[in-house]
């Protein structure tokens, strides 16, 4: 195995690809895109104060609202001390509640923390030692999780808010019952109490971190990655002149707006167009069915887990999707069995698109139309091409890059790319060299400019010798009748070295036959690659954002 030390990093090597590349994309130069001089919150500054911006169950709030209760919440948290540099953090469903703190804390030149509600104290306590927030906001039902973490480390402010409010419907579907906290830390005090001191505006750089946002930690330990002003607007303004989006659109929250794809793609791409988000807490299939005729979206962008639990909704029909522009689906691999399934249905295309948190979102999509290729040897979909501004290339274990159809790690420079991981040299050394971020994904792209990812680096099994990348088995799995979810994992084989397992959902009312299901993979698969075990589960586990997370499955099997 290669090390660190024997890696060489030829970055007139990385120019040169990139300058190839962009020649046969018909591309000037990722230098030649002007830095953006604004700042996320100019972008909301700038929206017309009438204008909706969010939909919640049966209430609407304007710009105008979220403006004015930021203001509350910005003179109150600096009354507590949080000024600039200072970071908040902000554990919180998709409820209008996160759009009001997240501009309030901008407003104060401070770091939005976004972290996740499913964290358990110990999880968040390793978190909060890391950032050291000066403020904590979460939600009632989390009080007693997350003030066990806070207290411990003595954050001094400490707020709580219901999903309820800002909404009369109470749908118990998703929404949780009332839970108890305690009454002097309700946010709803906040933003009744007009008799803050209305605060000096600010001259925020757009190189000042605004969002710290930590990775998953499905293939390690979570790392902050510090995402600038600068990396939110351009991403935004990008993403959103290729999405076509307008002060018209109307963005459907299926992603947490604690996952970069939610926080840039929704929210920050409604504030860089004076756009509506329609959330409803947390995805539930059936709500969103509901609110997809009730406030008829025009754009989604989510995992393709949640759009497979809308096809597996038996009542979802084509007119739920009527008024939709776009719909896009990135962060986990999607299989063209789906996809086409999808459209056959509903007479609407997911297209493609890929993106991490340290590049704050997208820095791949497909085009809005046409047929996006199907790679003919691993059956991967392509996730579409370099967004402008944004060069890709692909590397060898050494770093030395790789011509058209040679597989290798995911190489990406532009605007996108973050400054660094939170108080972590050693990490952001090994992610990034001159500006360019190793993704740790591997692929590789065709004469045309079409990227594909097979896996990650860490997922790729090796089978008596033979690499198997469980994408290409997953999407082979995929196809047969009655799978509904699919996840494949090595695990430790004493002849084989590692052998293919692979564990399967089914559809509602489905029951899977796993000696069919082994047949079709044998018809389908070189032999190394078949699975050796097929197991059966009612659910795969998943992170928060809809991923798959193979971790805990070969977990799952260590323990056994």
């Amino acid at each position: 195995m290669t090390s660190t030390a024997d890696l060489v990093t030829p970055v007139d090597l990385y120019e040169d690809a990139a300058d190839r590349l962009r020649s046969r994309l018909g591309r000037s130069a990722a230098a030649s895109l002007s830095p953006s001089t604004r700042t996320a919150l100019d972008l909301f500054s700038e929206a017309p104060q009438e204008a909706i911006a969010v939909y919640y169950f049966d209430v609407t709030l304007s710009y105008g609202d979220i403006d004015r209760l930021s203001d509350r919440l910005a003179g109150r948290l600096a009354l507590g001390g949080v000024g600039r540099g200072d970071r908040v953090a902000v554990i919180l469903q998709n409820v209008p509640q996160f759009m009001i703190v997240t501009v309030a804390i901008w407003k104060l030149g401070a770091i939005v923390v976004s972290l996740n509600p499913m964290y358990r104290t110990p999880e968040l306590l390793k978190l909060f030692r890391d950032c050291q927030p000066k403020a904590v906001i979460c939600h009632d039902d989390q009080w007693e999780t997350v003030y066990a973490a806070a207290d411990e480390l003595n954050v001094p402010l400490i707020f709580w808010t219901s999903a309820r409010e800002f909404q009369s419907r109470n749908d118990a579907r998703v929404l949780p019952a009332p839970n108890s906290a305690p009454a002097d830390r309700a946010l709803a005090n906040v933003f009744v109490d007009a008799t803050s001191a209305a605060l000096p505006r600010l001259s925020i750089d757009p190189n000042e971190i605004g969002l710290l946002l930590y990775t998953s930690g499905t293939t390690g330990v979570p790392k902050g990655a510090m995402l600038t002003h600068r990396n939110l607007v351009a991403n935004a303004e990008i993403c959103c002149a290729h999405l076509q989006l307008s002060t018209r659109s109307r963005i459907f929250g299926v992603a947490p707006l604690f996952h970069i794809t939610g926080f840039e793609l929704q929210l920050v791409a409604a504030f860089a167009r004076a756009a509506s988000v329609i959330l409803t807490y947390r995805f539930h299939p059936q709500v969103v069915l509901d609110a997809f005729l009730e406030r008829q979206p025009t754009f989604a962008v989510g995992a393709i887990t949640a759009f497979i639990a809308l096809m597996n909704q038996p009542n979802a029909e084509e007119r739920h999707f009527a008024s939709f522009a776009h719909i896009y689906s990135g962060g986990a691999p999607i299989a063209p069995s789906v996809v086409d399934a999808f459209g056959k249905r509903f007479g609407r295309a997911i297209r493609s698109s890929y993106g991490m948190t340290e590049l704050t979102s997208a820095s791949h999509l497909a085009p809005n139309e046409g047929r996006i290729p199907i790679d003919p040897q691993s059956g991967a979909l392509s996730i579409g091409k370099p967004t402008p501004g944004t060069d890709v290339i692909v590397v060898d274990d050494t770093r030395r890059p790789l011509g058209a159809g040679e597989h290798g790690e995911v190489v990406v420079r532009g605007p996108g790319v973050m400054n660094g991981y939170w108080r972590k040299p050693t990490e952001t050394a090994e992610m990034l060299v001159d500006g360019w971020l190793h993704s740790g994904d591997i692929g590789f792209v065709d004469e045309e400019g079409w990227f594909y990812l097979i896996d990650r680096k860490k997922d790729m099994i090796s089978a008596s010798g033979f690499k198997v990348w469980p994408r290409e088995v997953e999407d082979a799995i995929y196809a047969f009748p009655g799978v509904r979810e699919v996840a494949v994992v090595g695990a430790a084989d004493p002849y084989r070295g590692e052998t293919v397992i692979a564990f399967v959902s089914a559809q509602p009312g489905v029951a899977i036959d796993v000696e069919a299901l082994s047949r079709f993979c044998r018809e389908r698969l070189a032999a190394y690659k078949c699975p050796s075990e097929i197991r059966v589960l009612a659910d795969l586990p998943k992170t928060e954002s809809g991923k798959i997370t193979r971790n805990t499955l070969r977990d799952s099997i260590r323990d056994r």
